[in-house]
């Protein structure tokens, strides 16, 4: 048994949807979460800054003797993960494998559509996987630039007609291919799932790399003996490089749960 703390990062809010499935799968577990929402968002950046940025975020997370590191960001699951994860002595999950096990396992037509970040997209991290996996695989991309700022911005409710505009000209292309699976390929966009479910019908099978990621880490910390102990006093803490207040309002609305009081600010200039 281990009770030493998780630690999970993102550019912003997005990977707060991981944060939610870890806090279902693993009651027991503390969580320490740092949004980096003072840069968000990474997907625009360069490989060499997004390294810059997941090393800074890796080591002040570092700071709270952690078990394992989980890397709820898509961007640097996809640029960053296999550069830096022989570097450091511990655990580091990131988003792309246990997403891309799953839409493997449960595509009927081997049509998979993918989303993501423009350093997401660009780094074919996920289509690699995916053809390892199944060679016979057609894949469908779309970068999606203008989601992350709207979902940060709380843009992400049905009836909302910049987001729905937004879903419609990014996706249309892959509609139109006909998939069957859809990987969302940003922790972002799980917030916005209700409103892609509505544009891609019900035969498309939406992806969420938050909650396969949950389950990984889940079944990774049993086989490694890592697991708190059951009925463990838990604590969730949180942090963000830019407006705490603003965190606050969003998170408590994302985890459906009040973290006022629980979110602090981080300065990375020294990492």
């Amino acid at each position: 048994m281990d009770n030493r703390p998780i630690g999970v990062f993102d550019s912003g809010l997005g990977g707060l949807t991981a944060v939610q499935k870890l806090m279902e799968e693993l009651p027991d577990e503390d969580i320490i979460y740092l949004g980096d929402t003072g840069r968000v968002p990474y997907g625009g950046r360069s490989k060499e800054t997004i390294i810059k940025y997941a090393r800074q975020d890796i080591a002040f997370l570092k700071s709270f003797d952690i078990k394992a590191m989980v890397i709820a960001c898509g961007t640097v699951s996809t640029t960053a993960l296999g550069e830096i994860k022989d570097d450091y002595n511990l655990p580091i999950i990131g988003v792309v494998g246990p997403a891309v096990k799953k839409a493997v396992e449960v595509t009927r037509n081997k049509k998979i559509g993918l989303i993501g970040t423009v350093a997401s997209i660009n780094s074919r991290a996920y289509d690699r996987l995916i053809l390892e996996k199944m060679p016979e695989a057609e894949i469908f991309s779309a970068a999606c630039p203008l989601l992350v700022p709207l979902v940060e911005n709380g843009r992400i409710n049905r009836g909302d007609i910049m987001i729905e505009t937004a879903v419609r000209e990014y996706l249309e292309p892959i509609k139109a291919q006909g998939v069957d699976t859809l990987i969302l390929g940003c922790t972002h966009y799980p917030l916005i799932g209700e409103v892609i479910s509505d544009y891609m019908g019900e035969g498309v099978t939406l992806i969420s790399p938050g909650a396969e990621t949950a389950s990984y880490v889940a079944k990774l910390l049993g086989e490694r003996g890592l697991s708190a102990e059951s009925g463990h006093n838990n604590k969730y803490r949180f942090f963000v490089t830019d407006s705490v207040d603003e965190f606050s309002k969003a998170a408590s609305l994302f985890l459906k749960k009040n973290v006022q009081g629980e979110v602090n600010k981080a300065d990375l200039s020294i990492y």
